[in-house]
């Protein structure tokens, strides 16, 4: 049985990371064999796995990495028929040898060339083996079958059927960042979104101009498109555990720093779930 929770307030990977990620993956883990697999080696309570981790060797020692695949915020590495897949919450990070790895994680990946992938959570995180098929999750599911935003498929005619899907009364928060409508697109990308279109998270949908409407359908595209080109957030770590080249308008890292625009303090709240970070100035409600 598929042991999955998802939480929310916590670091994710989301769409930049994911692309950046599977990118690295790609170039580095693809064609090696795996030698070895240690999971569970540290109990954590929000680190999930399907079925018992003491099967995982069973199924993926022998097996070589095919190709690995950014799914909105899921990484999926496929070995022939079996699939490992990482969700929230996962560090994953490679180490060229089996030297100086970490004393704690919870699923170790030892190849045939003793490169070694480590897995760590921190919070909570997924990190699945199954045989392809076999996962019938509905977030992995519309995970799959999901739109990119970074596609020509998402236009503008796409965005106004998951703009009018929801409540006028909705926030733009809980339209972009709730509910899978936009798989991978979380708290943490939805920041810089919305500065770059000037609108508050807690503005609603009814509220919003054409105008408006306009400026968040391109900062969508163009703020994801910009993340993943930089290789992730300057908040997040990568597959070597270099933070990403994009540095963030409105993070942790730019709490109470002057807005770059008009110089005002950028502030943070609690809101639905998470926190928000706004200019009080740029984004009015």
């Amino acid at each position: 049985m598929l042991k999955y929770k998802l939480e929310r307030g916590a670091k994710m990977i989301e769409i930049p990371e994911c692309i950046t990620i599977a990118k690295q993956m790609n170039e580095t883990i693809a064609g090696k064999a795996i030698k070895k697999v240690i999971a569970n080696h540290s109990p954590h309570k929000f680190a999930f796995y399907f079925g018992e981790p003491d099967t995982y060797s069973k199924h993926l020692v022998g097996k070589r990495v095919d190709t690995i695949t950014p799914l909105a915020g899921y990484v999926e590495v496929s070995l022939g028929t079996t699939i490992m897949l990482f969700g929230d919450g996962v560090n994953i990070r490679y180490f060229p040898n089996n030297d100086s790895l970490p004393p704690k994680h919870q699923l170790l990946v030892e190849f045939d060339d003793l490169s070694v992938m480590v897995c760590t959570v921190q919070m909570y995180g997924g990190m699945w083996v199954f045989t392809d098929g076999e996962n019938d999750n509905p977030y992995y599911i519309a995970a799959k079958q999901a739109i990119s935003p970074l596609s020509d498929k998402f236009d503008k005619i796409y965005f106004m059927k998951l703009l009018n899907s929801v409540s006028g009364t909705s926030s733009v928060k809980a339209f972009l960042a709730t509910e899978q409508r936009i798989p991978g697109l979380g708290n943490g990308v939805l920041q810089d979104i919305l500065f770059n279109a000037r609108i508050n998270p807690k503005s609603k949908i009814k509220t919003l101009s054409d105008v408006q409407i306009d400026n968040l359908f391109e900062s969508v595209k163009y703020t994801l498109r910009s993340m993943a080109i930089l290789g992730g957030r300057d908040t997040e770590k990568d597959f070597f555990g270099n933070f990403g080249g994009y540095a963030t308008k409105l993070s942790n890292k730019t709490y109470k720093k002057p807005c770059p625009v008009c110089g005002r303090e950028i502030i943070r709240q609690p809101y639905l779930g998470g926190s928000i970070y706004f200019c009080p100035t740029c984004q009015t409600v």
